[in-house]
């Protein structure tokens, strides 16, 4: 095949010639493999291996790549197996294959779980070696170049997957090429008429803008030359899937998209890029807000470029990139740009930190989500990253995606930091953890080591990192809180039927278990916690007669500490403080919720006597809890401050304030953390001596 002496041709230039051997050996393996197939097009099922492994040629990836390239669909559509690749071309080359195969054998629910499946063992092992994704991406490429044989549904889902995953994926890794093939090809098959139209309207556009463009180049040439830079200096015009994007995002017409066009200069060193920025802006004034300092700060995936818009002749706006060699060729290779120039006996350990550190957020992403379609979640927020370049105390940049919170800060430190935070100060200034952060902020994470994750953070958060740490937590920690809880839950209801806990055999929890339909004794005391079983319910069928407890033994309440994390919460209708008399109410999906016995909200509902447990205070509570007052004060200027003193010197925090005003009166209310009623009643008699407050009461419902 032609196309195969093209590959050992160009390979040649920069593999030893053992290796070019090796590839020879694979394609003639590879061929012979897949012998009698043929892709929809009618072509040997070889040619597309081999279009993948000439795509990463180009990229001058090492042998061990190069023949994975060759093989990736032996193991998925042969019966060639793992072992007798890593037999034949090594270990190396058979974990890559295995990489890249597809979950073919594996039965799932839905296609949209198969194909989350699919990416969460491609990235696990791209994780591992990075070529995996390489070998992925070309594969992908390949396929998105002959994707017109195929028919209209299954070009748009191909196609919207490759716009939503892979071509994201491939910017993440700095392969600007593929990246923008990818894009393009993708717009293509998943908005046909809108590709159609807009490649007649760039082509009838070029015609008019095309003198422009070489008034502009020559106009830069001769602005470089004249400070003795040497530079090199090129037009584009911009791709299709980008001015599409642009007249979608800012609802403009295709007339209303002027910079159609960019521009880029290559010069020698750094120093020489800022010196050609000046210049530039001698000769094209620069638009206010239009300026990125990509080399101070690079991007994630280890872009440098300056980037300025400028208005150019005719007031038409023109992009200009300037960069030294070795950053063009980062930009346009990427992650690939390892091996581009350097010998196969480098190791892979040289990437960029960032997308390592990117890589390794995969890991964690992937240890800490046991679902396939959660995972791909995460994946999808995080291949989307904004430009928001915060600093720590210590002045270090960290870069996050944008819509980024403290929360997502604190988790980029560390989860341990994520898991702990409690409050943020952003700017010296205290700030609360939902705060958005913009690019200069200097973001300082306060933590508590008794602090958890809150599940309300997963409604703010950006970065699947933060996201993935916090639903691993709420799943394990909540979990065995849980489970202890149930137990408690059930023992007391045992001790009313006067059932000694203690009685309770292995056969019957195994048989109670089986009727139940959980995997386990554990899940069914969970599933009390959370209100899914009644403790009462569960107790008689797991009673037979057994022997009745003894004198000393009975149903004492469940004693509540505070302590015991997401299984019990405290309900906000009535706020209850250790103090009050309380009664639990076990709601679904959420737990024990305590209230006061006198909540207007319980007495108007219906009572069950399954859903109601005996709960009361238990003794030594150290944490603290919420109460809320309501405080009248004529209304005079500096009622609040003194209010706000007092509750201080009562050695009481402020949570919340609202306040209103008639005239005469102002309404405070607030929402205070106090230890228990003794410490509220403390509070409320030192208000009561200031002069100006006419009434105080505690609000319950």
């Amino acid at each position: 095949m032609p196309e195969a002496e093209l590959l050992f041709s160009e390979t040649s230039q920069y593999l030893k010639s053992e290796d070019v051997a090796q590839l020879r050996n694979a394609y003639l393996f590879g061929q012979g493999a897949h012998s009698g197939q043929f892709r929809k097009s009618g072509e040997p099922y070889i040619s597309h291996p081999l279009a993948v492994a000439r795509i990463l040629g180009t990229l001058h990836l090492d042998a061990p790549t190069l023949t994975a390239a060759l093989l990736h669909d032996v193991v998925e559509d042969t019966d060639i197996s793992k072992a007798e690749i890593s037999e034949r071309f090594g270990e190396p080359v058979a974990e890559l294959v295995d990489g890249v195969s597809k979950l073919t054998k594996i039965e799932f629910q839905t296609q949209e779980e198969a194909q989350a499946e699919n990416f969460r063992k491609m990235l696990l092992a791209m994780a591992r070696d990075v070529r995996v994704i390489l070998i992925k991406l070309a594969d992908r490429l390949h396929n998105m170049r002959t994707l017109g044989v195929m028919d209209q549904v299954k070009q748009r889902r191909i196609a919207r997957e490759t716009l939503e995953i892979y071509a994201p994926i491939a910017h993440r890794l700095g392969l600007n090429n593929i990246y923008q093939e990818l894009q393009e090809l993708g717009f293509r098959y998943s908005y046909p008429l809108r590709y159609k139209v807009l490649v007649k309207a760039t082509k009838a556009a070029r015609g008019n803008r095309r003198e422009v463009v070489g008034k502009i180049l020559d106009a830069i040439d001769l602005k470089l030359k004249e400070v003795g830079l040497d530079a090199e200096v090129t037009g584009r015009e911009k791709h299709l899937y980008s001015i599409y994007m642009k007249m979608v995002d800012k609802h403009l017409s295709f007339s209303e998209v002027l910079d159609i066009y960019g521009f880029r200069v290559i010069v020698k060193d750094i120093s020489s890029c800022y010196v050609a920025l000046g210049m530039l802006h001698s000769l094209y004034k620069p638009i206010p807000g239009k300026f990125k300092d990509y080399i101070a700060i690079p991007k994630n995936n280890g872009y440098q470029s300056l980037h300025s818009t400028l208005l150019g002749p005719f007031g038409i706006p023109i992009e200009m990139q300037i960069r030294t060699a070795e950053m063009h060729r980062i930009a346009e290779n990427g992650v690939a740009s390892h091996w581009l120039y350097k010998s196969s006996d480098d190791d892979f350990d040289d990437l960029h930190p960032e997308t390592s550190q990117w890589l390794q957020s995969l890991v964690e992403a992937l240890s800490g989500s046991t679902d396939s379609l959660e995972f791909l979640e995460h994946l999808k927020i995080d291949l989307f990253p904004g430009d928001v370049y915060v600093f720590t105390p210590q002045g270090k940049i960290m870069t996050l995606p944008r819509g980024s919170t403290a929360v997502d800060f604190a988790y980029a430190v560390h989860s341990d930091v994520g898991n702990c935070c409690v409050a943020a100060k952003i700017n010296g200034e205290n700030a609360p953890l939902r705060t958005l952060l913009k690019t200069g902020d200097r973001v300082e994470i306060v933590t508590a080591p008794y602090a958890k994750p809150n599940p309300s953070w997963l409604s703010y958060v950006a970065t699947g990192r933060a996201r993935s740490h916090i639903r691993y937590f709420l799943k394990n920690i909540q979990y065995d809180e849980s489970v202890k809880l149930g137990e408690r839950m059930l023992n007391q209801a045992l001790l009313s039927f006067n059932i000694n806990p203690d009685t309770i055999n292995e056969t019957q929890w195994e048989k109670l278990v089986r009727d139940s339909g959980v995997k386990s004794k554990d899940e069914l005391l969970a599933e009390m916690a959370l209100g899914k079983q009644f403790p009462a319910v569960v107790a008689k069928r797991l009673t037979l007669p057994l022997e009745s407890v003894s004198n000393e033994q009975t149903a004492g309440p469940i004693t509540i500490l505070g302590t015991e994390g997401l299984t019990v919460q405290f309900a906000k209708c009535c706020r209850p403080i250790p103090g009050d008399a309380i009664v639990g109410i076990i709601k679904k999906d959420h737990g024990l919720v305590i209230h006061t016995h006198d909540c207007a909200i319980i007495a108007n509902s219906q009572k069950s006597s399954e859903s109601y447990l005996d709960v009361a205070w238990g003794k030594d509570i150290t944490r603290t809890f919420e109460a809320n007052i309501k405080v009248t004060a004529v209304n005079k200027q500096g009622v609040l401050a003194r209010v706000a003193a007092e509750i201080a010197k009562a050695e009481s925090n402020i949570d919340d304030i609202a306040m209103e005003s008639d005239g005469d009166y102002t309404r405070m209310r607030f929402i205070l953390q106090v230890n228990n009623r003794h410490h509220l009643a403390q509070i409320l008699r030192s208000l009561r001596r200031i002069k100006d407050v006419a009434r105080i009461i505690r609000i319950k419902s």
